[in-house]
């Protein structure tokens, strides 16, 4: 559909477009979006009389590649699905490690067919229309035959023909059509566990078809019961129900037999050893009945039985694989390949695998670190909040230390590697994560707790109601026995805990927080502590401009000296207010200065930006008052650009991390509800405390200058005593988020914060967190809930099978009744709720 303002077919901005009049009135600059993303285009970008803006050199290359191609309809295809539209991630890389023997040894498979498979984690992708384009790479790439992407975890399957295709060539396709690839991990466990997954659901849908088929002849036996029914065809259909039962429990039902054998090995109790042996007594006695064409038969309730226990054993899983698919995410953090500088002074590209510590790494701007060493030439800025969570970027030069995964944002430098791989930093980090997540066993609840008891009480009361009934008769005691082992089913056991869980997840993804399992709900029943990271967490987690101090005039006039700089300050700087008139400055002699600030000419008068150091260096003549002011500032933890004009200081620009507008509101609700509050961040001692002292946190429990172990260290103390609920956002609040009672990682994060946490929050809204601990409460005293139904329900079934009450007639009826009780009430828990004020 062709866009109704400038007439084009794939216009990506829509009701935004520049020819909109109900834009108008607005700045020009403003208007100037990326036609491949839809951002606006840095002034500097600005190509004047194009209609093909692009606001970085990624979508350029993404926008080409894909119209190029013939895949233009991606646009349109976007639009219709509202998928939103986000930068490209490319970066132009050769992927030349994808061919290195090492890398091959460890992410490449061949197939007996010769052909070559591999699974790659795709930064960048966010929508369906993503799905439709990269499914489509076969069709402009020769040789490539197949190209499967899982939207949820972002990871695509390809498999391709040596002959004609490299894996190389393919991933810089994706590239260039915006899709950054990483190697996914460990592709021979994730095909294992989609092979386990594919067999568990195979497993269901069999057992669901033999139960609705035995549950058909069942409703005909009983209507024959009472109407009427030709003896041979009553045995007829009761063989036909024996067939039916028997391969129910014998095919998807042997997985609870197989469970229940490793518990024998094992010697040890496990809710599948009550299950079997109910199994068990029910296919045993139905056989014998059905074989002498009298008694009873269960095969009906036998069957419905196996479905429904393994379909809780599917809830009770996804969690599990959804915990294990990101664990394996971890490891795209680092980039799979370094430039490495030979002994001639060449840079070749290296797989990360084959790099060795000593060798020489040239980390360029804008790329990660691989590896952990000291810089041996350049000067630069760094990004090291991945580790340390501290939102500033930081000067590096000669004789610093760095370490894996720091992005260096602004120029070239060579490092020396010290280590690689599980040795760095950021290894250990990921190593320690992954351990922790293992150590997280799945806490089947009191289910399992019970599995021993009742065994043993069940086995013992049916021994008494035999020996009670044998002076009646041998075949009465045998009944009266057979419908007490029957009616005293262990499924609604087995059932309560994933169900309510399943139904509680379902219901906290409504309200936008994403539970992987609720195996540590109990943890936080009762009030304990909070630690929250700061940056990207109680903060917004990105620099605003939150004051300008001084001459307002010199704004634009930075704006205009900043323009073009990739340094994040920089184009913060460079950004213009949209509600203000733009203002043209002719821009000359600009002197970008590493570390410092830059310096140039501007509508004839020289004007510098930057650092206090920069300041001194150029000889500026001081503000008392303005240099007061930024001190005052810098106390509360934001940043000061200082600027000069014509050597003179005459204005202060405070750029800062904006607390959440919800965290205030979050703290004292979380208060009022009897947990304490506080703060482990890596962030400078005294920017903490201002923003404990904002939020109200005792002085106490902010705690500044963390690294990830520390911030590890913190969890397990404040653990000792009470219940830990941590929330973060990066690497460096990983190791914490695993160790804690409970971890949460908000929407943003890093996929290691989001393997490590249990919850997770699809909405950046830390007013999430109360109602997510009061909903695991709820979770849990619906799940007691059920088991008290549950067992209820066994102590009279029971005690009216003893009493000679109930028939096996009426056992193999009332068999079902408290799994279909216990689905009723998981149904109709009041476990996540939105709170009254919210709805």
């Amino acid at each position: 559909m062709r866009c109704r303002w400038c007439l084009r077919w794939t216009c990506p901005i829509g009701r935004r477009c520049v020819m909109n009049p109900v834009t108008e009135p607005r700045p020009v600059a403003t208007r100037v979006r990326c036609i491949h993303c839809g951002l606006p285009v840095p002034k500097g970008l600005v190509e004047p009389g194009s209609d093909r803006q692009f606001c970085c050199n990624a979508c350029r290359t993404a926008w080409t590649a894909i119209n190029s191609t013939g895949m233009s309809e991606y646009y349109a295809l976007r639009e219709r699905l509202g998928g939103d539209a986000q930068p490209a991630k490319s970066d132009g890389g050769q992927y030349e490690e994808f061919s290195d023997a090492g890398f091959r040894a460890r992410h490449i498979q061949t197939d007996p067919q010769g052909i070559e498979r591999c699974e790659l984690y795709l930064e960048g992708v966010h929508c369906a229309a993503c799905v439709w384009l990269v499914e489509r790479t076969p069709m402009v790439i020769d040789g490539l035959v197949e190209s499967r992407l899982d939207l949820g975890r972002a990871v695509v399957s390809l498999a391709w023909d040596p002959a004609r295709a490299d894996l190389s060539t393919i991933a810089q396709t994706l590239d260039h059509f915006g899709y950054r690839a990483h190697p996914a991990g460990r592709s021979s466990q994730l095909r294992a566990r989609r092979e386990a997954d594919r067999e568990a659901l195979i497993r269901i849908a069999i057992a669901g078809a033999l139960a609705g088929n035995a549950m058909l002849l069942a409703i005909a036996l009983y209507a024959g019961m009472f109407e009427g029914m030709d003896e041979g065809i009553r045995f007829g259909f009761r063989m036909l129900s024996a067939a039916l039962g028997t391969a129910s429990v014998l095919w998807p039902g042997r997985v609870f037999f197989r469970g229940a054998l490793g518990a024998i090995r094992a010697r040890t109790w496990h809710l599948d050893m009550p299950i079997a042996l109910a199994l068990s007594i029910g296919l045993v006695a139905g056989l014998v009945n059905a074989i002498r064409n009298s008694g009873e038969i269960y095969f009906d309730s036998i069957s419905l039985l196996v479905f429904l226990l393994l379909c809780g054993r599917w809830f009770q899983q996804r969690g599990h694989r959804t915990a294990a698919d990101a664990l394996d995410l971890l490891f795209a953090l680092t980039p799979s390949a370094a430039h490495v500088v030979d002994d001639a002074g060449t840079v070749v590209e290296m797989a990360i695998d084959s790099v060795e510590p000593g060798m020489t790494v040239e980390v360029r701007a804008g790329e990660a670190c691989p590896v952990d060493g000291v810089i041996i030439s350049g000067m630069t800025t760094l990004d090291e909040s991945i580790l340390t969570g501290e939102s500033r970027p930081v000067r590096a030069g000669q004789g610093d230390r760095l370490a894996a995964g720091t992005v260096n944002l602004s120029a070239p430098i060579r490092v020396i590697a010290e280590a690689v791989g599980d040795k760095t930093r950021l290894g250990m980090v990921m190593r320690d994560i992954e351990r922790h997540a293992r150590e997280h066993t799945p806490v089947v609840g009191q289910a399992d707790r019970l599995a021993g008891w009742f065994i043993a009480c069940v086995v013992m009361l049916a021994g008494v109601t035999f020996l009670i009934w044998a002076r009646s008769g041998v075949e009465a005691a045998f009944a009266h026995a057979t419908a007490l082992l029957i009616v005293s089913c262990p499924c609604a056991l087995a059932l309560a805990t994933p169900l309510v869980t399943a139904v509680a997840i379902g219901r906290a993804a409504k309200m936008g927080m994403l539970i992987k399992g609720a195996d540590e709900f109990e943890s936080v029943v009762r009030p304990g502590v909070v630690l929250f990271d700061k940056t990207g967490t109680l903060t917004i987690g990105r620099f605003t401009k939150l004051d300008w101090i001084g001459d307002r005039q010199l704004e634009s006039k930075v704006a205009a000296l900043e323009a073009g700089s990739m340094h994040p300050i920089a184009r913060l700087l460079a950004e213009r207010d949209p509600a203000r008139e733009p203002v043209q400055h002719h821009v000359e002699a600009v002197d970008h200065r590493v570390g410092l600030g830059v310096v140039g000419m501007v509508d004839g008068h020289r004007l510098a930006a930057g650092s206090l150091e920069l300041m001194h260096a150029l000889g500026v003549k001081p503000n008392h008052d303005l240099e007061q002011q930024a001190e005052a500032r810098a106390k509360l933890g934001h940043t000061v650009v200082f600027v000069a004009q014509d050597g003179t200081l005459a204005a202060v620009a405070v750029l800062g991390d904006e607390l959440r507008s919800e965290s205030a509101s979050t703290v004292d609700r979380l208060r009022s509800a009897g947990w304490r509050v506080g703060i482990v961040s890596g962030d400078r001692q005294d920017v903490v405390d201002a923003v404990a002292d904002t939020l109200g946190i005792e002085p106490e429990m902010a705690h500044g200058g963390m690294s990830p172990t520390a911030k590890a260290e913190c969890v397990e103390r404040h653990k000792k005593n009470s219940p830990v609920v941590m929330v973060g956002d990066g690497v460096n609040d990983a190791s914490a988020l695993v160790r804690a009672s409970f971890g949460v990682a908000v929407r943003g994060g890093a996929e290691a914060s989001l393997a490590a946490a249990h919850a997770y929050f699809l909405r950046p809204d830390l007013g999430l967190l109360p109602d997510l601990i009061r909903g695991a409460g709820r979770t849990v005293a619906a799940i007691k809930l059920c088991l008290g139904v549950s067992l209820g329900y066994n102590v009279i079934a029971a005690g009216l099978a003893m009493a000679g009450v109930l028939s096996p007639l009426v056992a193999a009826v009332l068999m079902p009744v408290s799994s279909l009780t216990v689905l009723g009430l998981a149904l109709h828990a009041r476990t996540f709720e939105a709170p009254e004020s919210s709805r």
